[in-house]
This record gives structure tokens, sequence and C-alpha cells, in this order.
């Protein structure tokens, strides 16, 4: 009784584990914290912007995009995910820009 007790636990919490999303880089978050960026997005929720693993998504296999939202995010702009407006994002500085866009399009889906 045991045994088939500690095998359906186990069982439960792999289950459990493979449904929670992947980790995150916990430095990446910083850096995202400190560029104003959580303001509006989230690695796995739409906030006021899209959820980052969702951005992944839209573009995965697609690395000429990365430039393209680099320029969008440091510039602003809109209508690619709805009506809303993305604010100019100046103040991250281009290199913070590209590192986290860098990471948000190696995202795994959740």
């Amino acid at each position: 009784m045991k045994v088939n007790i500690l095998f359906l636990s186990a069982a439960m919490c792999s289950q459990l584990a493979s449904a929670a999303p992947p980790p995150v880089d916990p430095a990446m978050l910083e850096l995202a914290d400190q560029s104003r960026c959580l303001g509006c997005h989230d690695v796995d929720v739409t906030v006021r912007g899209p959820a980052w693993r969702d951005v992944a998504k839209r573009y995965r296999g697609k690395p000429e995009v990365e430039e393209v939202l680099v320029e969008k995010v440091y510039t602003g702009g809109g209508g690619v995910w709805g009506n809303d407006y993305m604010s100019s994002n100046k103040r991250a500085g281009k290199d913070n820009i590209r590192i986290l866009v860098k990471w948000i399009l190696t995202l795994p889906d959740s």
C-alpha cells in the first residue's frame, strides 16, 4: 500500500512540474525591471502589452526580426498586438534592449 501511495505521489508531482512554465532567468527579469518593461509586460501573462512567450512564439525562427523589435522598443509603435501604443523606451538603451529581445526570443512555450 505504501508503495502505491508513493508511486501515485511521484506521478502527481511529475505532472504538476511539467504543467508549470519553464523557469526564467532572474538576471533577465532584473534587467527588464530596471528597464521599466514590467509595467506593461510579463513573461506569461498579457498585461498592457503582449506576454513575452507570445512574442517568442510569433517570431520564432525569424532571426531577421530581432533588429526590428529592438527599434520598436527603442522608438515605440503600435498596431501589431492590437490598438494599444507602445511608448518608446530610449532610457533603457539599445544595448540593454538588444539583450532583452534576444532573451525574449529564446523563451519556450509554456
